[in-house]
């Protein structure tokens, strides 16, 4: 049985799968081989208990839920007791990864996102692994040749309560132009990008939108038109934003969160994506520099590719599966479309100006 280290938190997947149930999943025994057979591919400490046996521990954030019944599955499979240890977000588990570097307490990571992801390839804290199985249309969002692989993806862009706006007989804004010009700062939560990966993302979308002369004065306007700034996600989501009861009829979240606020015969949802105000958020797994079960962690790395495990992860996490042989579940279709056109910031300018970008921001928000 795979074993939780710490409490699982998750933010935004625990309470939205609520909504819509976690999708029922037919699970085939014997259908999948997880992890490589051949001792070339290997790589991290040659410690490794080899395939077939033994721990192998999970670094990944506080939102991971993928269902028991998969985990159970994949422990069967391989043999392997899968150890989950959930320290924060995305700027945790690099943190995390980095003061160990050299001595790690686990063998695989997952949740890195494109954020942090140059942070950990060039702090050396991964081992090189390419899966086998690594789909066609992963190949655009990967940021290395062979240190991260791509697992699923994400549009974190401002949602609106369309029923508050219908009953107060307003026009919901478009763009984030929009929040800056037409009154609607007042109206809007967002997150701390120091302590929140939705709230870095989001930066990053201002910064992509307005460059890196133009992001503080976009920021000094909407704090002046008063602007709210939460700590995390599931306080903007949970207790600012009005479909949750709250006093804030946009907030930042998903584009995936409007197929969890469905009506009850689900024709329609109540919330909506801003989609102009998206930027792409990509999560990776990847094997840990140094680490004790390398075999191990190369199967957790194939296991999170699975046809399987990519088909829960819309209902489980909230998130988009990198593989397209995989179909959504319809409400996602319908109602949570990825963004045709995301903002982009790229992962070397991520890298060199990270922190600067961060200050700049507190300085902005402080003064």
């Amino acid at each position: 049985m795979h074993v939780l280290s710490t409490t699982r938190r998750t933010r935004r997947a625990a309470r939205m799968t609520s909504v819509l149930g976690v999708t029922a999943l037919a699970l085939t025994a014997g259908g999948c081989s997880f992890g490589s057979d051949d001792p070339s591919e290997e790589s991290g400490s040659e410690s490794g208990s080899g395939s077939g046996g033994g721990e192998v521990a999970l670094e990944t954030h506080d939102s991971f839920a993928v269902p028991d019944e998969l985990i159970a599955q994949f422990e069967e499979e391989t043999g392997y007791e899968l150890v989950i240890t959930t320290p924060g977000d995305a700027g945790s588990l690099v943190n995390d990864l980095l003061l160990t570097a050299g001595s790690p307490s686990v063998d695989v990571v997952y949740g890195i996102d494109n954020a942090y992801a140059s942070r950990a390839i060039s702090g050396g804290v991964l081992a090189p692994y390419v899966p086998e199985g690594l789909p066609e249309s992963a190949a655009d969002l990967r940021v290395d040749e062979d240190l991260l692989t791509p697992i699923d993806f994400g549009d974190v862009c401002l949602n609106v309560d369309t029923d508050w706006f219908r009953e107060n007989q307003m026009e919901a804004p478009v763009t984030l132009e929009d929040l800056a010009t037409s009154g609607y700062a007042d109206l809007t939560v967002v997150t701390d990008p120091n302590v929140s990966s939705p709230g870095m993302n989001f930066l990053l979308a201002t910064i992509a939108e307005y460059g890196d002369e133009g992001f503080e004065d976009y920021w000094q306007g909407l704090l002046d038109d008063g602007l709210r700034v939460v700590d995390s996600w599931s306080d903007a989501y949970y207790v600012d934003f009005t479909a949750s009861g709250g006093d804030r009829p946009i907030v930042l979240s998903y584009s995936s969160s409007p197929a969890a606020t469905l009506t009850e015969d689900g024709s329609a949802s109540t919330t909506a994506a801003l989609t102009e105000t998206c930027v792409r958020q990509v999560e990776y797994a990847g094997v840990v520099e140094g680490a004790a079960n390398p075999s191990g962690a190369q199967a957790v790395v194939d296991w999170l590719l699975s046809d399987e495990v990519q088909a829960a992860l819309p209902d489980s996490m909230y998130v988009y599966p990198v593989s397209d042989s995989v179909e959504l579940p319809e409400a996602w279709a319908q109602f949570a479309p990825a963004a045709t056109n995301p903002l982009e910031v790229s992962a070397e300018d991520i890298d060199a100006n990270r922190e600067d970008w961060l200050s700049r921001w507190s300085a902005v928000v402080s003064g």
